[in-house]
This record gives structure tokens, C-alpha cells and sequence, in this order.
């Protein structure tokens, strides 16, 4: 599997050919989002040619009506390569492979900026995904890069309303433009977009969202894996089939995971339809976990929100990337072989009440 994390609406993170790396400007604003990437193994290792551990690009995708601060260059929505706007330096170079965490500045920065531009204008939309491949790293990379533009071209047309269906919209050409490449493999989604007062959750596969509400663990999206009784039913209902092969459901005996970007072979079934969860947030919404499955499937919901609270309520970013690590350390030291990728959101400033 290869997985990425994608910060979408104002600076995000996105594969990119062209690697950089990002040094901070003094008095950065403080971000309300941390992240970490760990590979399959705690330990570093080489990035091989073609490795999915490819460095990550900021880009803009913020409404065109937002105007940008003064330390960042002017850019079309959903276009441009853009600094962040806490005047942060980019500079290209090689990076070393990414373990642990993808933060650092480039990540406060994108965060802060999302944060930001939702505090601003309530108008403004952020999203923050998690986007996780099976079958190579190509489909997770191409959701990642295209899937916030997607989504960000869905928001313009029904201009603040109806943005549960401009997220199903986006999910549904970004795996309509994926498989016109003709590219094998797929990837499990997680969304949230957050505007001022509310929430937006979607997920099309196993990775999965989970709020911690006043401490107690509620999740917002349920895995789509084929031993799902209703995904097992709509399968068959379209002519497939699903099978226990050595101790796993499996999709035409093959994939675990019912729902996706990709895997043309099985597009009959394996539907790239995400469910979608909309809420308030309220002061009991204290932060919002995005995983990949190589989390849950070492820890569950409400432990991961025992782990990460003390550290995520009313703490500072270092806090709270220290709970993203934590997490991941976690599942590897109880035996994840699996990549695993956690964001986490801070909700509490957010609210509606």
C-alpha cells in the first residue's frame, strides 16, 4: 500500500515531481491540525525509484474572493504552487524519506492557513483528507493532487449550498478522470470539510474519521469492507459476488474493500460513492481524527481518542503532532505492517455555539 495525506483548500499537501521542503517564518499563526505519515517500518529506509514516500507540494485552493496575504503570490483557485501565508520560505531539494512525521513548518503552515481562511469568512470551505492505495501508489497520488480541485469546482457551482453533493460529485470524477489513465490499483478515501459551524465527513473505503466528542469516541464514517452486510448485498444485487478467502471477505474473491477510487477490473462493484455525515460543531466537538486503516486496525475508536486527548485540548501544534506520533507509534509497536497516516483536527475554536 502506499498512502497520502492531502490538506486540501488553502495550501495542501499533494504528491509532486518536484520536491521542496519549507522553512519557517518567525510568529507563524498556530495551526489547529497536525499530521503524521509513518511508512510500513519504524526504521528509515532508502527511497527506491518510484517509492510512494514521494515528497509532498503545497498548493492554493482557496475561493478566488479570499484575497491572499501579503507574503503569498496571487494564484487561481486550485491552480498555482503558492507560499504559505505565514511567509514561509520554500526551498527544492532532495528530502529525505518520510517516516514519521510529514509535518514540520510546511505542514503548520498549510494548516494555518486553512484555518485561517474558514475563520476569515465563513463563505470559505477547508478540506483535509486522507487518501490511502492498494495495488501501487498511482491511484492514491492522483486523488490526492486532483480530488480538493475536483471538490473545490463542485463548491463554485452551488456557491455555499448543497456541499454534501458537491463532495459526492468530486469523489465521482476524480475516479472518472483516474480510470480514463488506464492505471491499475485504487484508494480508500476520508474527507472532511470543515466550514465555519459545521462539518462535513465522507469516506468511499476503510480509512475512517472519528470525533472526539467531550472524550467520548463517535465515528462519523463507516469502513466500506465487503463483509459489510449491506455492501455484501449490493454487490450481489449487481451481479458480483463475495467470498471469505483465508479469513477475509473479498470482492470478486479479490479486494477487501468495497468502495474506492480505481480498480477499473472490479468498477462494477467496487463503487467510488462515498456516505457522507454532515453535524454542527458544538463546544463538546473537541478534534477530529483522519486515519488510514493501518491505525484501526491495531487501535480501536475510543482508545485512539484516550491516547490523543491530553495532548489535543487546549495544547499547542507540538502537542498535538506528539499525539499523531504517538498513534502511529503505537499500532507499529503492536505489529501494523501497513502504512499508516493520521491528521488531526482541533474542532473547539469552530463552533457553531
Amino acid at each position: 500500500m502506499s498512502c497520502t495525506v492531502a490538506i486540501p483548500s488553502s495550501p495542501v499537501f499533494s504528491p509532486s515531481r518536484r520536491p521542496l521542503s519549507c522553512k519557517a517564518a518567525s510568529a507563524s499563526p498556530e495551526p489547529a491540525v497536525a499530521v503524521a505519515v509513518s511508512a510500513s517500518s519504524p526504521a528509515p529506509a532508502p527511497a527506491a525509484a518510484g517509492s510512494p514516500l514521494r515528497p509532498f507540494a503545497l498548493r492554493a485552493l482557496l475561493r478566488e474572493e479570499v484575497s491572499p496575504s501579503p507574503s503569498a503570490q496571487p494564484a487561481p483557485a486550485a491552480t498555482a504552487v503558492a507560499s504559505a501565508p505565514s511567509g514561509a520560505v520554500l526551498k527544492r531539494r532532495r528530502p529525505a524519506p518520510l517516516v514519521v512525521p510529514a509535518s514540520g513548518a510546511a505542514a503548520a503552515a498549510a494548516a494555518a492557513a486553512a484555518v485561517a481562511a474558514v475563520e476569515a469568512d465563513p463563505r470559505n470551505e477547508a478540506l483535509f483528507g486522507v487518501f490511502d492505495g492498494h495495488g501501487g501508489k498511482n491511484a492514491a497520488e492522483f486523488a490526492a493532487e486532483n480530488m480538493p480541485k475536483f471538490i473545490a469546482e463542485e463548491f463554485k457551482k452551488v456557491n455555499g449550498g448543497e456541499i454534501e453533493g458537491a463532495v459526492k460529485r468530486g469523489y465521482l470524477k476524480t475516479d472518472e478522470e483516474f480510470l480514463k489513465r488506464d492505471e491499475s490499483g485504487g484508494a480508500c478515501c476520508v474527507t472532511a470539510v470543515l466550514q465555519k459551524g459545521g462539518l462535513v465527513v465522507s469516506n468511499a473505503g476503510d480509512c475512517r474519521a472519528v470525533l472526539s466528542r467531550a472524550g467520548k469516541a463517535e465515528a462519523l464514517t463507516s469502513d466500506h469492507r465487503a463483509s459489510r452486510e449491506d455492501e455484501k448485498e449490493r454487490i450481489e444485487n449487481l451481479g458480483g459476488f463475495v467470498v471469505n478467502y483465508r479469513g477475509t471477505w473479498r470482492v470478486q474473491g479479490s479486494l477487501a474493500v468495497s468502495r474506492g477510487i480505481g480498480d477499473g477490473h472490479l468498477k462494477q462493484w467496487v463503487v467510488a460513492d462515498p456516505e457522507t455525515r454532515t453535524l454542527l460543531v458544538d463546544q463538546q466537538c473537541e478534534f477530529l481524527i483522519l486515519a488510514s486503516d493501518g491505525l484501526w486496525d491495531k487501535i480501536d475508536n475510543q482508545e485512539a481518542v484516550d491516547l490523543a486527548r491530553p495532548l489535543c485540548i487546549n495544547n499547542d501544534k507540538a502537542s498535538r503532532m506528539a499525539a499523531c506520533r504517538m498513534l502511529t507509534e503505537t499500532s507499529i509497536s503492536r505489529g501494523s505492517t501497513d502504512d499508516i497516516s493520521v491528521v488531526i483536527l482541533q474542532l473547539q475554536k469552530f463552533s457553531s455555539s
